[in-house]
Order: C-alpha cells, then structure tokens, then sequence
C-alpha cells in the first residue's frame, strides 16, 4: 500500500510541475483485450473487458510536438477459458470462465506529436507503468468442483505488484480551442509476473484417492491491448508582459 501511496506523490508532484505551464487533462475510457501464457498445457483465450483513466499532459503553446504526461487509471487484466458444447439434435452451449485482475495503473512517459492537416495531430508515445492489484477473482473459481480445484491460480501467489511498458499511438482531433478529443490505440506487455507459483509436490490428488501428484511451476505474465477514447481539456496559461 506504501508504494500505492508514492506513486500518488509522484503523481501530485508531476501535476504541481505541469501547473507552471499549460496542461491538457485527458479523461480515458475504452475496450480491452487482455491476454496472458500460463504453461504449455493450458492454453488460454482472450479476456474482453474495459478500462478507464485519467492523465495529466504538458503543453507547449508556442510548439506542442513533445510532452510529457502521467496517467493514473482502472484497469481489468487477465484471460478467458471458453467450452462449447454439442448436443445431439444440434444444440449448442458455451460456457466461459474468466481469470481477471483489477489494477490500478501508473504511468510515466513522454509523447511525440506530428502535424495531421489543419489542426489535427497523430502521436505515439511510451513511458514505465506500474500496476497494483487490488483484487482478483481466482480465489472464487474451482469452488465448486473439488476434484478440479488444485488445479486452479491460488490467491495466495499473486503477486500485488508488476512493472512494465505502456506504447502505443493515436489522434488528436480539437472541437474548440479549449476542448478536444483524443483516439488511441496502445499495449501494455507486464516485465514481472502478475503470478508466480513454484512446483508443489506430494498434493493429494481428488481425482484419484489414495495418490499423490506434483502441481508443475506456473508463471503468468500480463499483455493487455487498450483502444482509448479520451476527452481533453486544456488548461491554458497565457503569460503577460
């Protein structure tokens, strides 16, 4: 929680920096596909969920072709596991399960703009991210099945804390002077595993009474793709001789 807490400061600190100067505030929201590889025995299928944030940029108004920003948002991570089902006389039945991770996010990064016709612009831009996970569902999944539940993510070896990179590109399009709007489209790949379990041995196994097995070693990173719009509103300093 501490290290939630700094990266607040780094935050707060960033915004008092940017106040000297005109900043746009980017408010952000849009579709994500979260994917991640477990081992080579368990394939996995994409998570479709949301996200949202907010960030704080710096402008420049005599040439705004570089900033730099920060950008604190909600995140949903993780991947899917989809069955379809046949039945006999054509029916058919899916059932999904969803592994998901709800983070909170922090990223620090720069942005370079090109001019696209009259006042338009398209950018790409990078920076470090940091993620906490808050909460995750893995400990409700299997509790039903108790000869599959070994078998599951245990909360336990989740890890609260992961590092990465956040690039990607987009638009920005203004509708006033003040007001504009903002599309993206970017990738978060994880550096640290968001779970990291070492092989168990002698578990009991449920599915055949009286043995044991060996839970094998599994490790999962994150890599999310993020399509953003975003609302952003400039707060422009005008100086005065």
């Amino acid at each position: 929680m501490m290290r939630f807490v700094c990266c607040l400061l780094a935050l707060t600190i960033l915004s008092g920096r940017l106040g000297a100067q005109s900043t746009a505030f980017v408010f952000n929201g849009g579709l994500s596909v979260g994917f991640q590889k477990w081992d080579n025995s368990f394939d996995r299928q994409p998570l479709y969920k949301y996200h949202a944030a907010l960030a704080i940029e710096s402008v420049n108004n005599e040439n705004d072709n570089a900033s730099i920003f920060a950008q604190i948002g909600y995140h949903l991570r993780g991947s899917a596991t989809r069955f379809r089902f046949y039945y006999q006389g054509g029916g058919i039945d899916q059932f999904s399960e969803e592994f998901i991770f709800r983070n909170f996010s922090l990223i620090l990064g720069g942005k370079q703009k090109f001019p696209l016709g009259a006042s338009s612009k398209y950018f790409y831009y990078g920076g470090i991210r940091g993620d906490y996970t808050f909460s995750t569902n893995i400990d409700e999944l299997g509790a039903s099945n108790i000869y599959a539940r070994i078998y599951y993510p245990q909360v336990g070896f989740t890890n609260r804390w992961t590092v990465g990179v956040s690039v990607g590109g987009g638009l920005e399009f203004p509708f006033s002077e003040l007001v504009g709007g903002q599309l993206a489209l970017s990738v978060h790949p994880d550096f640290l595993y968001q779970y990291d379990q070492p092989a168990i041995p002698n578990v009991i196994d449920p599915l055949n009474p009286g043995q044991n097995t060996t839970l094998q070693e599994r490790r999962i990173r994150n890599i999310t793709i993020e399509l953003t719009l975003g609302l952003r509103l400039l707060r422009k300093v005008v100086y005065e001789e």
